[in-house]
């Protein structure tokens, strides 16, 4: 019996013992996979954003496209009322006709003036026929580039768009006026998207350029394929701040628990899995799997 009971104990602390010790090599596990291993919850898919502003500034007469419509590298985005262009670009025209027709009257006279003998036209009166035929040349050609600049103005009064893309949060409506750079309309790159994970800092020795990375999508059972293609070499200090005098204005508080500072690390997206919309802005929890030695010296030559 006393030996059933020594048995029974030694079975109730060896189980108690080796669930303990489970827990605790698991704790272990987890805790170093938390801490020491490269992945990042805070993950955010980033794309290429156009900011469209038009050259030319004037009322807007037809909105061509509608909101998160795909439009091709060309196409007219919206345009800008044509008929102050068309006046302009009549009036520099006609400037550069009357200009056109001084210059032909005053190469005319240089030239019969220069055909004439020295006794009728003194040499002073032929060379200043002459500079008055390049000065009315040269106001020619300046008229000739405004007829130009005039064109360019009525082809830009055609916002068009810069590359493929998406249009996004499109506001400008008929009506509206917009005025020379002024953005109005962000286009996003079609083909650019790609992820910023914000890593702790001292995990950054465990990433390196050409490692693979995977993403898990938030909510979702997609994972994004990639590899590491850059690592930032700064961000801003919040605490290194300047007052008015261009002095370092010092925060006096120090806390006493203090959280590591994100980098963000830019990683190219290889494979996009079917049935997947990105969008610039989801979140997605970011794992980095290092490469052998080898290889990354190969991706470096």
């Amino acid at each position: 019996m006393n030996k059933n009971n020594k048995l029974s104990k030694f079975l109730r602390f060896a189980i108690t013992f080796s669930v303990l010790s489970l827990a605790v090599f698991l704790g272990l596990m987890l805790w170093d996979n938390y801490m020491n291993s490269p992945w990042t919850r805070d993950g955010r898919v980033r794309a290429d954003v156009v900011m469209v502003a038009p050259d030319v500034g004037g009322l807007v007469s037809r909105v061509c496209v509608i909101d998160n419509q795909f439009v091709h590298k060309g196409e007219i985005l919206y345009q800008i009322d044509e008929e102050r262009f068309h006046h302009a670009l009549h009036e520099v025209q006609a400037i550069a006709q009357t200009r056109k027709a001084e210059y032909e009257m005053k190469k005319h006279q240089s030239q019969r003036r220069n055909a004439a003998d020295d006794e009728i036209v003194s040499v002073e009166n032929r060379d200043d026929a002459l500079y008055e035929a390049q000065i009315a040349h040269a106001k020619y050609e300046e008229a000739m580039t405004q007829v130009e600049t005039e064109k360019l103005n009525l082809e830009r009064s055609s916002v068009r768009a810069p590359t493929d893309g998406w249009v996004s949060n499109l506001l400008l409506r008929r009506g509206d006026y917009v005025q020379v750079g002024e953005k109005r309309l962000a286009l996003i790159t079609g083909g650019s998207f790609w992820v910023y994970g914000y890593f702790e800092e001292h995990k950054l020795s465990l990433i390196h350029i050409g490692d693979k990375a995977e993403m898990k999508m938030l909510g979702t059972k997609y994972t994004l394929k990639g590899h590491v293609e850059s690592i930032a070499s700064g961000i801003a200090d919040r605490d290194n701040v300047t007052d008015g005098r261009l002095l370092a204005n010092v925060n006096p508080i120090f806390t006493w628990v203090r959280l590591a500072q994100r980098i963000p690390v830019h990683i190219h997206i290889d494979e996009v899995p079917k049935g997947l919309t990105l969008s610039a802005g989801m979140t997605c929890s970011v794992s980095i799997f290092p490469i052998k030695s080898d290889q990354r010296s190969a991706l470096k030559k």
